[in-house]
This record gives C-alpha cells, structure tokens and sequence, in this order.
C-alpha cells in the first residue's frame, strides 16, 4: 500500500502542470486496482480546502468525495500517533505538522511509500520517498 500526499490528489485535477500527468497515473494506477494506495482524512481536507478556493465548495465536495472512495480506507490518526507525530515534527525543521501526522501515519501502518511532491519527506528514516514525476513514481506503479 502506498499513501499519498494532498499534492497528487491537487495536481491530478488541477490546470495544465508538469506534475499533472503523473499526478494522473498515480490516481489511474488506483483506479484500475494495479496499485493499492490510501491517504489520510487530514489530506482529504486539505485538498477539500484547496481545492474550494479554485473551484468552489460544490466542486470540492465532490472530488474530495471521489478520492475518500477511491482511497478508502483512509488512515486513521490515533491518539498513539501524536507522540511520535510531534517528534517528527521536531527533528525535521524542513517538516510541517501536517506533513509529521500524514509520514507517522505512513510509518504506523507499513507503507510500501509515501508519494508526494514535497521533498521534505525524503529525510524520514523508515519511509521511502517516491518523488512525484520522478523515475521511481513509474517503477513503483508497474
């Protein structure tokens, strides 16, 4: 299972991008059921909100609504996972909270990858970074 970060839901529907196009075959990699990849609910709300500010609150109910199916089960985050979260957090001055909640999550719960276009994840000792558009993002989905 991989987990993916709100940047790949963003650029997958977003306007014209580098990153569009392989924001696409991650989330046509799902579809088809050749890869098996989730996110957290943080992310699903990220993206809601990002999303609304583009394109409205119709529309950002509706694609969130898409990718919470597409992705479910979603990660939880557990009472467990602050602790480790804010040390993250912590350690990691290029990390947002954010970002320190959705790579524990990853962590807890055995993740193959994280993918992302946030290189502030690369860092994490146990995660595997898979870049966004990079080489390894299409060995990681055939």
């Amino acid at each position: 299972m991989i987990v993916l970060d709100t940047a790949v839901l963003a650029y997958a529907v977003g306007t014209e991008h580098p990153l569009r196009e392989p924001s696409r075959e991650v989330v046509r990699a799902v579809a088809n059921g050749g890869v098996v990849a989730t996110t957290s609910a943080a992310v699903i709300q990220e993206f809601a909100h990002v999303r609304a500010l583009r394109r409205g609150r119709a529309d950002a109910r509706a694609r969130a609504g898409e990718f919470a199916e597409l992705l479910a089960p979603l990660l939880p985050t557990l009472a467990d996972d602050v602790a480790p979260a804010l040390k993250l957090f912590e350690r990691h001055a290029e990390l947002d909270a954010f970002d320190a909640f959705l790579a524990t999550a990853a962590l807890a719960h055995g993740a193959e990858a994280l993918v992302s276009a946030d290189r502030a994840f690369a860092g994490i000792r146990g995660l595997r970074f898979v870049e966004l558009g990079s080489t390894e993002l299409g060995a990681l989905l055939e």
